[in-house]
C-alpha cells in the first residue's frame, strides 16, 4: 500500500450506503517504456452483509463443488 496514501473520508452516497474515498497513486509500466504514475481516487463500499454470510454462503458452493467433483471421480 502506498504510504503517502491518505485515510481518506467517510460520506454517504445518492444510494444512502457508506463509502470511503481515498486519494493515492497509481503506478504502471509498459515494455520498453518507464513508470508511469498518475493521481487516482479508490472509493471503498462496505457492504451490509459481511457478517459472514457472504464468506459462509461461499464455502457452502465450495464444498457443494467438491462433493459433487469427489462423487464423479469415484464414479470411474
Amino acid at each position: 500500500m502506498n504510504s503517502s496514501a491518505n485515510m481518506g473520508c467517510q460520506d454517504v452516497n445518492a444510494q444512502n450506503q457508506k463509502e470511503r474515498r481515498v486519494e493515492t497513486v497509481d503506478y504502471q509500466s509498459s515494455v520498453g517504456q518507464g513508470q508511469e504514475q498518475r493521481p487516482v481516487e479508490v472509493i471503498h463500499q462496505p457492504q451490509s452483509n459481511t457478517s459472514g454470510g457472504v464468506l459462509a454462503n461461499a464455502a457452502a458452493a465450495v464444498a457443494s463443488t467438491l462433493e459433487s467433483a469427489k462423487k464423479a471421480i469415484s464414479q470411474k
